[in-house]
């Protein structure tokens, strides 16, 4: 504790009380993520130019001060938590954006929110399709860390898609350059997407160069019902065998429509309360959505028991209403959450829905799942009340073999969440002991004092044993 207190107070003369706060609201603000589990920390970081960042490490090694990087701590598996305390760097202020509008690419500070780029590109004429559900808040940094994807992920593909280069500093403070603003770069090993999805444990990025593609000309909506689960993954097949490639593909099951239905105090198809939904969104130029817009209405024909076309924008946001109330919603069937981003092979999808009627029967809970089926990264949520022992236990069991399952279908445990503090104990069912010596090795070599986000993906965290703070952040119920 005595070299904590001696370290902050040096990086204190060199950055400054601004930028080094230690007061007890900055402390309390940086001392959880979105996953709510509260830790200490000894001091809260605001770096004014990247430079910073590279003083901010350098102490850090000298004195082995754990430092955990933070953009708006929108995580939900604790990955922007700072599990072993001292310092959390916090990099909102470095936030610039510039858009070349002729090289098609954007030029952004990691602590960029996820909207401003896609405005900013918007007004040029340009895209930026990545699109978390919290991206008015996260951060390109948070997005990077993670690999974040959203509902354009099947189509456009996800943050690595998009990373041209990037910049920042090594767990040593020594600032490193992975990649140019070319569109083509092989000039050594490829470290640029090794940061990718590192989850901030490989050094602090600081800015990217991404990748821009040209607005849709246009876009066109279509909500489509199912009498089951299995009968709407089979339909989603049988339309992915067509060769149609909707921008958007988004499914609710039964749970998770009777939610927003109630949330809205509406019914979305007469007569059909609770059914299963898929929400499709064509985009493209004008000729591409005309031609696959008569192939998806002669799919929902064959294979929907309802469905509903959007003849305006309007209309299409009212049908959006579904998937943006649904998860807030879900709230009404326990005050606990475990959001759950599994990802599966699409040969997997009906036995996977199988598996899922069988999970809520067997545990006794609510599991309303939603997701990305053009992907496969579907958001399973056990519902539980956190008072109850009986449900927090049959909670615990049900995530233990919700990700047994998820491997042995040939998935994955994580899309775009992330490993961070919750998913530790589950690494090991997705990797080999070699594969897990490999990653160690990694980190080891380019972080040999553990300063970086210590704690997080290989050390193997228990949630249950750390109760979660009952407080309501802004991008909660997104």
């Amino acid at each position: 504790m005595k070299t904590f207190v001696k370290a902050t107070a040096l990086l204190k003369r060199k950055l400054g009380a601004r930028v080094v706060r230690t007061d007890a609201a900055a402390r309390r603000e940086a001392s959880f993520d979105s996953s709510k589990i509260l830790f200490s920390t000894e001091a809260v970081i605001c770096p004014r130019t990247e430079a910073d960042v590279g003083v901010v490490l350098v102490l850090a090694n000298r004195f082995r001060v754990p430092v955990t990087t933070r953009g708006r701590g929108t995580t939900l598996t604790g990955g922007a938590a700072p599990v072993q305390g001292g310092w959390v760097l916090d990099m909102l202020a470095l936030d610039k954006i510039t858009i070349d509008e002729d090289a098609g690419m954007a030029h952004v500070q990691s602590g960029a929110k996820v909207g401003d780029l896609q405005r900013a590109a918007e007004a040029k004429g340009w895209f930026y399709p990545p699109d978390p559900s919290s991206k008015e808040y996260c951060t390109i940094g948070g997005n990077i860390a993670c690999n974040a994807g959203g509902m354009h992920g099947g189509k456009y593909g996800v943050t690595r898609d998009f990373v041209v280069a990037l910049r920042g500093f090594l767990p040593t403070g020594e600032y490193v350059e992975w990649g140019t603003a070319t569109k083509k770069f092989s000039a050594g090993f490829n470290m640029r997407d090794l940061w990718i999805g590192s989850e901030g444990m490989l050094g602090v990025v600081t800015g990217a160069v991404l990748k821009l593609i040209p607005q849709p000309a246009e876009r066109w909506t279509l909500l489509t019902s199912f009498c089951d689960e299995p009968a709407a993954l089979r339909a989603a097949l049988a339309l992915f065998r067509a060769r149609v490639q909707p921008a958007i593909c988004e499914f609710l099951d039964r749970e998770s429509v009777l939610c927003a239905e109630r949330a809205m105090q509406t019914t979305i198809f007469p007569g059909q309360a609770g059914r299963p939904v898929i929400l499709l969104e064509l985009a493209g130029s004008k000729s591409e959505v005309r031609e696959q817009r008569a192939g998806l209405l002669a799919w929902a024909a064959a294979h929907a028991v309802g469905h509903r076309v959007a003849r305006t924008r309007a209309e299409a946001e009212q049908l959006w209403a579904v998937r943006r109330k649904c998860s807030g919603a879900m709230f009404e069937l326990g005050d606990a959450k475990l959001n759950e981003d599994v990802v599966l092979p699409m040969r997997s999808y009906v036995k996977f829905a199988q598996f899922l009627g069988q999970l809520k029967r067997e545990s006794g809970l609510h599991v309303p799942t939603f997701g990305h089926l053009a992907d496969g990264n579907l958001h399973v949520n056990i519902m539980y009340h956190r008072a109850d022992p009986k449900e927090t236990r049959a909670a615990e069991q049900a995530v233990q073999r919700l990700m047994e399952t998820v491997v042995a279908l040939g998935g994955a445990i994580s899309g775009e969440h992330g490993i961070g503090l919750a998913k530790t104990p589950f690494l090991r069912i997705q990797h080999s002991p070699a594969q897990i010596r490999a990653m160690q090795a990694v980190k080891h070599a380019l972080d040999p004092r553990g300063v970086l986000n210590p704690g997080k993906m290989f050390d193997v965290f228990h949630v249950w044993k750390h109760p979660r703070m009952d407080v309501h952040l802004p991008w909660d119920h997104k």
